[in-house]
């Protein structure tokens, strides 16, 4: 009775070995049934831009209102970490302090406009899911099984 349960978990394992070499999988992409477009604005002052000449704050406030842009779409995607603390002393509030920030990668986003606005310059971006899908299967190719041939 001993040799006989060791004997049975060993043709289980042969067996099992055995059964996964004898299968051919073909796999296909699938993409998703829709593909949402997310746009942002950034804006940026024009007189704070710290430059003497007009043209180089104006030159300034575009690089900053495109960085505020993208950064807004930054936070749609991945959302944003927020840490916080409070300080009570007395059961009075000390102090308060809240810190945000994100970080994460957008490719495929397209500047729709980039203009001048009063004292503002204004960014306007738009981000294709689409795009971004036909951007990821080329560097990743996520895939699903297609068929099983046995053999």
């Amino acid at each position: 009775m001993k040799l006989i349960k060791p004997l049975m978990l060993a043709m289980t394992v042969l067996l099992t070995g055995c059964a996964t070499h004898d299968r051919y999988v073909q796999w296909e992409s699938e993409a998703p049934e829709t593909f949402p477009k997310l746009t942002a604005i950034g804006y940026a002052p024009l007189q704070t831009q710290p430059a003497k000449e007009q043209s180089q704050r104006v030159l300034m406030a575009m690089q900053a209102s495109k960085i505020a842009a993208y950064r807004e779409l930054a936070e749609q995607v991945y959302g944003q970490q927020l840490n916080a603390s409070s300080q009570v002393k007395e059961w009075m509030l000390t102090d308060d302090n809240i810190q945000a920030s994100v970080s994460g990668v957008i490719r495929g986003a397209k500047v729709v406009k980039s203009y001048p606005a009063g004292e503002h310059y204004v960014t306007e971006l738009e981000l294709d899911f689409a795009q971004v899908w036909a951007l990821y299967q080329q560097q990743y190719r996520p895939q699903k099984v297609k068929q099983v041939t046995y053999f």
